[in-house]
């Protein structure tokens, strides 16, 4: 017999969640640092080097980092409370996938669907797996979304977006 779940368990602890992130930006500050170096980080001459201002933007990321990194092993058993419950990373785990999607639809190098497709897709799948609402209502609005702001960006401010098949069909590049 299966045991009922249980969505108050912990996904993990403040303290190993705060050293994840910690790393994390340290990777990502060394990474910034190593290549403004290598494309010059001193000043020369004519002034600072192309890669001088990211260099200490990328030194600044990396020392907070070290800060967080030492606090988070400094929190004493604060650091033992729970970071997130199950059910509550779920409910972000609904909203973050989904738009990792969207982003990966509106233009990639294999299909682009353009930022019009894609947006009524998402807001669609929204409307029906959260909102549950029925599929009359769900075209309605998502149909009708889209095409205002198709209205409002490319033809009346000229602000131009990535497009998809469906505004080439219409001959919008």
């Amino acid at each position: 017999m299966e045991e009922p779940r249980n969505d108050d368990r912990a996904v993990g602890s403040m303290r190993t969640w705060e050293a994840a992130v910690a790393v994390a930006f340290l990777v990502f500050g060394s990474i910034v640092m190593w290549d403004s170096r290598r494309l010059g980080a001193s000043w020369a001459s004519d002034g600072p080097q192309a890669g001088y201002f990211p260099f200490y933007i990328g030194l600044i990321i990396f020392l907070a980092s070290m800060a967080n990194l030492v606090r988070a092993f400094m929190m004493g058993p604060k650091g033992e409370r729970p970071f997130v419950t199950v059910s509550a990373m779920r409910m972000v785990l609904t909203v973050m996938v989904p738009s990792v999607i969207y982003v990966a639809l509106i233009q990639n190098p294999v299909y682009s669907l353009g930022i019009y497709e894609a947006s009524a897709i998402f807001i669609a799948a929204f409307m029906r797996v959260v909102g549950k609402y029925a599929w009359p209502m769900i075209v309605a609005v998502s149909l009708g979304v889209m095409t205002v702001f198709f209205l409002m960006f490319e033809v009346w401010f000229k602000v131009p977006l990535p497009k998809g098949p469906i505004e080439a069909l219409f001959g919008f590049q």
